[in-house]
Protein backbone atom coordinates (compact mmCIF):
# COMPACT_ATOMS: atom_id res chain seq x y z
CA UNK A 1 0.00 0.00 0.00
CA UNK A 2 1.26 3.57 -0.82
CA UNK A 3 2.33 5.77 2.42
CA UNK A 4 3.03 9.35 2.60
CA UNK A 5 6.71 9.97 3.61
CA UNK A 6 8.75 12.91 4.02
CA UNK A 7 12.22 13.77 2.66
CA UNK A 8 15.26 15.78 4.34
CA UNK A 9 14.08 18.50 2.41
CA UNK A 10 10.35 18.71 4.13
CA UNK A 11 9.01 17.24 0.33
CA UNK A 12 6.12 14.68 0.82
CA UNK A 13 5.79 12.08 -1.89
CA UNK A 14 4.04 8.58 -1.92
CA UNK A 15 5.73 5.46 -1.11
CA UNK A 16 4.71 1.98 -1.94
CA UNK A 17 5.72 -0.49 0.91
CA UNK A 18 4.99 -4.04 0.88
CA UNK A 19 5.33 -5.99 4.02
CA UNK A 20 7.96 -8.93 4.49
CA UNK A 21 6.02 -12.26 3.75
CA UNK A 22 7.39 -14.50 7.24
CA UNK A 23 10.27 -13.50 9.61
CA UNK A 24 11.09 -9.99 8.23
CA UNK A 25 15.08 -10.49 6.90
CA UNK A 26 16.18 -6.69 6.15
CA UNK A 27 14.55 -4.10 3.91
CA UNK A 28 14.70 -3.19 0.18
CA UNK A 29 14.10 -0.23 -1.32
CA UNK A 30 13.23 -0.45 -5.10
CA UNK A 31 13.73 2.48 -7.58
CA UNK A 32 11.79 2.75 -10.62
CA UNK A 33 12.28 2.47 -14.16
CA UNK A 34 11.14 5.96 -16.53
CA UNK A 35 7.40 4.67 -15.35
CA UNK A 36 6.99 5.52 -12.53
CA UNK A 37 5.67 2.86 -9.46
CA UNK A 38 3.54 0.58 -11.76
CA UNK A 39 1.75 -2.68 -11.18
CA UNK A 40 5.31 -4.92 -12.74
CA UNK A 41 7.40 -2.87 -9.80
CA UNK A 42 5.18 -3.64 -7.67
CA UNK A 43 4.65 -7.29 -8.67
CA UNK A 44 8.96 -7.39 -8.11
CA UNK A 45 8.15 -5.60 -4.74
CA UNK A 46 5.63 -9.32 -3.76
CA UNK A 47 8.15 -11.48 -4.92
CA UNK A 48 10.88 -10.26 -2.73
CA UNK A 49 8.72 -9.43 0.26
CA UNK A 50 7.53 -13.51 -0.19
CA UNK A 51 11.50 -13.98 0.78
CA UNK A 52 11.36 -12.01 3.63
CA UNK A 53 12.13 -8.34 2.60
CA UNK A 54 10.35 -5.44 3.92
CA UNK A 55 10.26 -3.49 0.54
CA UNK A 56 9.80 0.03 -0.30
CA UNK A 57 9.25 1.88 -3.67
CA UNK A 58 9.34 5.32 -3.63
CA UNK A 59 7.67 7.63 -6.31
CA UNK A 60 10.15 9.38 -7.75
CA UNK A 61 8.44 11.45 -9.85
CA UNK A 62 6.27 13.32 -6.98
CA UNK A 63 8.33 16.42 -7.39
CA UNK A 64 7.34 16.41 -10.98
CA UNK A 65 3.77 14.98 -11.14
CA UNK A 66 2.46 13.62 -8.36
CA UNK A 67 1.13 9.48 -8.81
CA UNK A 68 2.66 9.72 -12.07
CA UNK A 69 2.53 6.37 -14.11
CA UNK A 70 3.67 6.40 -17.36
CA UNK A 71 2.71 3.46 -20.05
CA UNK A 72 5.10 1.80 -21.63
CA UNK A 73 4.36 2.64 -24.89
CA UNK A 74 5.11 6.15 -23.94
CA UNK A 75 9.09 6.62 -22.83
CA UNK A 76 9.26 9.88 -24.69
CA UNK A 77 6.65 11.14 -21.99
CA UNK A 78 8.79 9.57 -19.27
CA UNK A 79 12.10 10.54 -20.62
CA UNK A 80 11.00 14.02 -19.85
CA UNK A 81 9.66 13.47 -16.45
CA UNK A 82 13.08 11.81 -15.55
CA UNK A 83 15.36 14.43 -17.40
CA UNK A 84 13.15 17.30 -15.25
CA UNK A 85 14.39 15.49 -11.75
CA UNK A 86 16.72 17.10 -9.64
CA UNK A 87 19.24 14.10 -9.30
CA UNK A 88 20.11 15.26 -5.79
CA UNK A 89 16.32 15.85 -4.49
CA UNK A 90 15.49 12.25 -5.99
CA UNK A 91 18.72 10.79 -4.36
CA UNK A 92 17.26 12.29 -1.04
CA UNK A 93 13.87 10.92 -1.67
CA UNK A 94 15.44 7.10 -2.25
CA UNK A 95 17.29 7.69 0.86
CA UNK A 96 13.79 8.67 3.28
CA UNK A 97 13.03 5.55 1.89
CA UNK A 98 16.02 3.85 2.69
CA UNK A 99 15.30 5.37 6.57
CA UNK A 100 12.23 4.28 6.66
CA UNK A 101 12.99 0.49 6.41
CA UNK A 102 16.30 0.94 8.43
CA UNK A 103 13.80 2.19 11.01
CA UNK A 104 11.96 -1.07 11.19
CA UNK A 105 15.68 -2.69 11.80
CA UNK A 106 17.96 -4.73 10.40
CA UNK A 107 19.92 -3.64 7.26
CA UNK A 108 18.65 -1.91 3.76
CA UNK A 109 19.10 -3.24 0.20
CA UNK A 110 18.45 -1.14 -2.75
CA UNK A 111 17.86 -2.15 -6.14
CA UNK A 112 17.05 -0.48 -9.61
CA UNK A 113 15.94 -0.82 -13.09
CA UNK A 114 17.01 1.29 -15.77
CA UNK A 115 16.73 4.82 -14.72
CA UNK A 116 16.65 3.28 -11.10
CA UNK A 117 19.19 0.65 -11.86
CA UNK A 118 21.67 3.75 -12.24
CA UNK A 119 20.76 5.39 -8.97
CA UNK A 120 21.05 2.04 -7.22
CA UNK A 121 25.03 2.20 -8.04
CA UNK A 122 25.07 6.16 -7.27
CA UNK A 123 23.36 5.30 -3.75
CA UNK A 124 26.11 2.52 -3.46
CA UNK A 125 28.58 5.19 -3.09
CA UNK A 126 27.32 6.49 -0.13
CA UNK A 127 26.32 5.42 3.28
CA UNK A 128 22.25 5.06 3.27
CA UNK A 129 22.33 1.57 2.12
CA UNK A 130 24.74 -1.37 3.23
CA UNK A 131 24.16 -3.42 -0.78
CA UNK A 132 23.01 -2.53 -4.23
CA UNK A 133 21.75 -4.69 -7.06
CA UNK A 134 21.14 -2.41 -10.71
CA UNK A 135 19.35 -4.28 -13.70
CA UNK A 136 20.55 -2.43 -17.06
CA UNK A 137 21.47 0.88 -15.34
CA UNK A 138 21.43 3.82 -17.09
CA UNK A 139 23.08 6.74 -17.22
CA UNK A 140 26.41 5.76 -15.75
CA UNK A 141 28.94 7.24 -16.66
CA UNK A 142 27.17 10.44 -14.67
CA UNK A 143 27.88 8.37 -11.58
CA UNK A 144 31.45 7.18 -12.26
CA UNK A 145 32.74 10.15 -10.45
CA UNK A 146 33.42 7.79 -7.16
CA UNK A 147 34.25 4.49 -5.62
CA UNK A 148 31.04 2.08 -4.42
CA UNK A 149 31.10 1.73 -0.49
CA UNK A 150 29.21 -1.11 -0.29
CA UNK A 151 29.17 -4.33 -2.07
CA UNK A 152 27.07 -3.68 -5.96
CA UNK A 153 25.44 -7.05 -7.84
CA UNK A 154 25.04 -5.35 -11.51
CA UNK A 155 22.89 -7.24 -14.55
CA UNK A 156 23.16 -6.54 -18.31
CA UNK A 157 21.91 -7.80 -21.45
CA UNK A 158 24.85 -7.93 -24.05
CA UNK A 159 22.46 -6.33 -26.35
CA UNK A 160 21.38 -3.76 -24.10
CA UNK A 161 21.82 -0.27 -27.16
CA UNK A 162 21.63 1.82 -23.54
CA UNK A 163 25.36 0.12 -22.46
CA UNK A 164 26.83 -0.94 -25.07
CA UNK A 165 29.95 -2.99 -24.95
CA UNK A 166 32.54 -0.38 -24.57
CA UNK A 167 30.67 1.64 -21.87
CA UNK A 168 30.21 -1.14 -19.98
CA UNK A 169 34.09 -2.04 -20.51
CA UNK A 170 34.42 1.65 -19.02
CA UNK A 171 32.27 1.08 -16.03
CA UNK A 172 33.74 -2.23 -15.19
CA UNK A 173 37.24 -0.54 -15.46
CA UNK A 174 36.01 2.08 -13.14
CA UNK A 175 34.48 -0.35 -10.34
CA UNK A 176 36.75 -3.17 -10.68
CA UNK A 177 35.15 -4.40 -7.39
CA UNK A 178 31.01 -4.17 -8.59
CA UNK A 179 29.77 -7.80 -9.42
CA UNK A 180 28.77 -8.30 -13.06
CA UNK A 181 26.69 -10.50 -14.94
CA UNK A 182 26.01 -10.07 -18.77
CA UNK A 183 22.98 -12.33 -20.13
CA UNK A 184 23.79 -13.43 -23.94
CA UNK A 185 20.46 -12.86 -25.85
CA UNK A 186 19.20 -9.87 -23.99
CA UNK A 187 19.05 -6.35 -24.25
CA UNK A 188 17.28 -3.52 -22.32
CA UNK A 189 14.75 -4.21 -19.77
CA UNK A 190 15.08 -7.88 -19.69
CA UNK A 191 13.33 -8.30 -16.93
CA UNK A 192 10.51 -6.30 -17.19
CA UNK A 193 7.80 -9.12 -17.94
CA UNK A 194 5.15 -6.45 -19.09
CA UNK A 195 6.87 -5.50 -21.77
CA UNK A 196 6.92 -8.61 -23.91
CA UNK A 197 8.83 -7.88 -26.62
CA UNK A 198 12.27 -6.80 -24.51
CA UNK A 199 11.27 -9.61 -21.64
CA UNK A 200 13.47 -12.25 -21.44
CA UNK A 201 12.39 -15.17 -18.84
CA UNK A 202 16.00 -17.20 -18.33
CA UNK A 203 17.85 -14.46 -17.79
CA UNK A 204 15.30 -12.47 -15.64
CA UNK A 205 15.31 -15.73 -13.47
CA UNK A 206 18.61 -15.99 -13.24
CA UNK A 207 19.41 -12.66 -12.38
CA UNK A 208 16.50 -12.35 -9.81
CA UNK A 209 17.83 -15.68 -8.47
CA UNK A 210 21.38 -14.15 -8.19
CA UNK A 211 20.31 -11.19 -7.12
CA UNK A 212 18.08 -13.14 -3.67
CA UNK A 213 21.72 -14.86 -3.14
CA UNK A 214 23.95 -11.34 -3.48
CA UNK A 215 21.43 -10.00 -0.97
CA UNK A 216 21.29 -12.96 1.11
CA UNK A 217 24.80 -12.68 2.00
CA UNK A 218 25.00 -9.06 2.71
CA UNK A 219 21.62 -8.15 4.19
CA UNK A 220 21.47 -11.37 5.94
Amino acid sequence: MFTRITASDGHEFDCWIEPARGARKAGIVVLQEIFGVTDQLKGVARMYASHGYEVAIPALFDRQERGAVIPFGDAPRGRGLMMACDPDAVLRDAAAAAAILRANGGKVGVMGFCWGGGLAIRMAQGDDVDAAAAFYGTRLPTYMTAPLRVPVLAHFGAEDSHVPPEMLAEVQAFWPEMETQVYAGAGHAFANEARPADYVAEAAQTAHRSTLEFFERHLG
